[in-house]
């Protein structure tokens, strides 16, 4: 497996990007692309569910939880009143893989694909963002000097993915110069 490359999906609420996730990721699976995925909520959130016994051991105050099965694990890391950890500490705990796909952290330094959907009634990100290195869109930018693909064209999209997403190492020390 070579390094793993990354690419963000970036968008306004509402532009469909976790929609376009879910059409995307089978067709790079089906391309034989490992994927991951990372992606920012806003928004308190819990992947666990009250009564479960990981829940309780959280409730309890254990700082982390590790949950495991035959088919899969996940790890809960409360931070507490530590800062929210940086899109550069949660990609070096991925897994190996050959792309991640990340959802939100519009605002990072990592190259871009702008989610814009007409009805959303948003302006477009991508002439403020040098960040965004193409579009997916049901609006057609012909100013814009960026590839632009049609929201419908999976396929496309997937091809600008690939096209598109840069090294994993470029990213982190792009990312740490920011952070620094």
């Amino acid at each position: 497996m070579s390094a793993p490359r990354i690419i963000g999906l970036a968008g306004w609420s509402g532009a469909g990007k976790t929609t376009l996730l879910t059409r995307l990721i089978p067709v790079l699976v089906a391309r034989g692309v490992r994927v991951a995925t990372l992606k920012h909520a806003h928004h308190a959130f819990d992947v666990d569910q009250p009564g479960k016994d990981s829940h309780r051991h959280r409730q309890a105050g254990a700082s982390e939880v590790i949950v495991s099965s035959a088919r899969r694990w996940v790890q809960i890391h409360e931070t507490g009143d530590a800062a929210e950890a940086t899109l550069a500490d949660l990609l070096r705990r991925l897994s190996p893989c050959d792309l991640v796909l990340v959802e939100g952290f519009k605002r990072e330094a990592h190259d871009k694909i702008e989610i814009h959907r007409a009805a959303n009634g948003r302006p477009p990100l991508h002439p403020g963002d040098p960040r965004i290195v193409g579009i997916a869109s049901d609006t057609a930018f012909p100013e814009a000097a960026l590839p632009v693909v049609a929201l419908d064209d999976i396929a496309g999209i997937a091809d600008l993915v690939l096209a598109r997403a840069a090294p994993l190492a470029a990213i982190l020390g792009r990312l740490e110069l920011r952070d620094a």
